[in-house]
């Protein structure tokens, strides 16, 4: 609808009211009918011009993208909801891009470089799976490439307990038992923290991870572990052994228990205890030297941590960049991951969000801002993953198509 004709239905609609307001014109019958419809029509048409507008903004926008940002599919549809207008912050992957080209990477800049998996001496994927990251997810699909892709999909047993730390006796037993015993291309998951298996003087395998936004996990942690299905689950599962908590503890608030400095919800730096609420997520990357890697927040535990990722693993995605994480895993390791994208979507229009607690309450503003505080090294991490993981994917942006380099 044109700006004059939205004109004129506004300046009828006005002449209608004025005339009845100072009887300068009868009542008609059914007056109130007759100015309701037009209210009616006059809204109908400027929602329409409206939605047209916006229609033409949106197309203006893609014209006004850079060029190079479309030919390697850098879109808006990569960038989660806490970095949308950030596109110059480096832990995104428009910011990356803009870094890798600024600093003249770009220009050499190959898949190859990025790329462990060659380094690998199984044909076996090893998913030391981090707590509260999607992993559920990522098992699902891993059967289902199993059997497209032929491989087994293969995990440990579950128990009431995780063996995450191992001393080295038990971690070459577990190898030997767990991980060496398949004749075939397999994958093996579980929740683990990084094993040096040159250290225990034993074949390397493909390791992969997923990550999450470290404040996002605790809170993830904290009312899941409350849900009353994990905890039915869990009973049923293990029966007497789990013991059932207090209400008080049950209906805990985590804002609250931030804000109040409630022992359960202090971060202390440094600090060697509490493995149980999953604090750490550098932890399963860092390794199994107690000493070293079970400090909370440390820095020693962050670099090594980092050291381990460049070095080891094929690709550490996370599900907050769902389609960057599919493509780097379809392209770095093909031979486990090829048709990824296609099968994670129809998995995901089967099952929706696996494990995902509808009911969590939203962080407050104030206890994200304590948690950010006491988690500085956790998040350096997780944003340093996350930039390898939008190196990775840029590189094989570049690799598909050559001419983008000039």
């Amino acid at each position: 609808m044109s700006l004059n004709a939205e004109r004129s239905y506004k300046m009828k609609l006005r002449d209608v009211e004025n005339a009845f307001k100072y009887r300068r014109i009868p009542y008609p019958k059914r007056s109130v009918e007759l100015i309701a419809l037009l209210a009616i029509s006059c809204t109908f048409f400027l929602f329409m011009h409206t939605n047209k507008l916006n229609s033409r903004l949106k197309e203006m926008e893609v014209k006004l993208q850079p060029s190079e940002f479309s030919a390697l599919g850098l879109t808006g549809n990569h960038i989660s909801g806490h970095d949308a207008g950030k596109h110059d912050d480096i832990n995104t992957l428009h910011g990356t891009y803009q870094y890798l080209k600024s600093t003249g990477q770009l220009t050499h800049l190959t898949a190859a470089q990025l790329n462990n998996t060659p380094r690998a001496q199984l044909e076996t994927v090893f998913f030391n799976r981090v707590t509260k990251t999607g992993s559920e997810k990522m098992m699902e699909l891993l059967k289902i490439l199993a059997a497209r892709n032929n491989f087994e999909a293969r995990r440990d047993v579950e128990g009431l307990y995780e063996v995450v730390i191992m001393h080295d006796a038990y971690a070459k037993n577990f190898i030997h038992t767990d991980i060496l015993n398949s004749t075939t291309a397999n994958t093996y998951t579980k929740h683990v923290a990084f094993i040096d298996f040159s250290l225990l003087d034993e074949p390397w395998p493909i390791y992969i991870n997923l990550v999450r936004d470290p404040i996002e996990r605790l809170v993830s942690w904290f009312y899941y572990a409350r849900a009353p299905w994990y905890l039915a689950e869990r009973r049923e599962t293990f029966g007497e052994a789990v013991k059932m908590p207090s209400i008080e503890w049950l209906k805990k608030d985590f804002n609250r228990c931030i804000e109040e400095q409630d022992p359960e919800c202090v971060y202390e730096q440094m600090e060697m205890g509490n493995l149980g609420d999953h604090r750490r997520q550098s932890l399963f990357f860092c390794g199994q030297v107690m000493e070293v890697c079970m400090p909370f927040n440390s820095h020693e535990a962050m670099q090594r941590a980092k050291k381990n990722v460049e070095e080891h693993y094929a690709v550490v995605g996370t599900w907050e960049d769902t389609n960057t994480t599919l493509s780097v895993l379809e392209g770095y390791i093909p031979r486990f991951f090829a048709g990824a994208k296609e099968e994670y979507h129809i998995l995901r229009r089967k099952l929706g969000d696996v494990n995902r607690n509808s009911f969590r309450p939203t962080i407050s503003d104030k206890a994200r801002a304590l948690l950010s505080r006491n988690l500085t090294r956790e998040i350096e991490f997780y944003q340093f993953t996350r930039h390898r993981l939008y190196k990775q994917y840029i590189a094989l942006q570049l690799d598909a198509n050559p001419k983008l380099r000039l």
